[in-house]
């Protein structure tokens, strides 16, 4: 492996930030969690695995085709990674009274049905390669990842959210509890986005 030990630390601290920014997987799995508990919540985040798996291959291996074809490449998405960590902690601080809105499509009762939600949330959003490629090079050298390195990059990605989704199921209860409270949920956005923002000057620094 050419990754260290703490690349991949350090990838699945963004990784748990990243979690810990509300979206719609948080709002199709709290909603299910809380109409049918936890049997409900489980098969949307294993769902959310699929393109937590795949994404992340298609974004290494479409980052080290470009690299091989322009060399410059890989320093201006560092750049690029920067910038969309401290753009999104930004804008998550600018939104942090922001209350989530509900997307009933994800919540249909049915265990295939929250299994499907789960890979259409992830895989019906073509934006989220382009994060893995603007993401991915702002922690590892992805002109010297062997395969072990791909398949470390691919289980933390998946890994970090599956643990973080189970989690947030099992207790929905209290998480319910916060959401109904903005003024939780302001300091909550607020932390959230100046860990990201540190984060994207950690990746410029460094």
């Amino acid at each position: 492996m050419t990754v260290t030990a703490w690349e991949l630390l350090f990838y699945a601290g963004g990784l748990l930030i990243l979690f810990l920014t509300p979206g719609p997987v948080w709002v199709a799995l709290l909603a299910r969690a809380m109409s049918g508990g936890f049997r409900a919540a489980w098969p949307l985040a294993a769902g959310v695995v699929v393109g937590d798996v795949i994404w992340p291959l298609v974004a290494i291996l479409g980052v080290t085709w470009l690299v091989d074809q322009v060399s410059w490449f890989m320093d201006v998405l560092r750049w690029v990674a920067v910038v969309m960590f401290v753009g999104m902690g930004v804008l998550l601080i600018r939104n942090a009274d922001k209350q989530l809105s509900e997307n009933s499509r994800l919540t249909r009762p049915g265990m295939w049905a929250g299994f499907m939600a789960g890979v259409a949330v992830i895989l019906a959003n073509p934006k989220a390669v382009l994060f893995y490629m603007g993401v991915l090079p702002g922690f590892f050298d992805l002109t010297q990842v062997t395969w072990m390195d791909i398949a470390a990059i691919m289980f933390l990605s998946m890994l970090v959210p599956l643990v973080g989704n189970l989690v947030l199921a099992l207790s929905v209860d209290r998480v319910r509890g916060l959401l109904k409270s903005p003024g939780a949920l302001r300091r909550m956005n607020v932390i959230a986005g100046w860990l990201l923002i540190g984060v994207g000057v950690v990746i410029g620094v460094s």
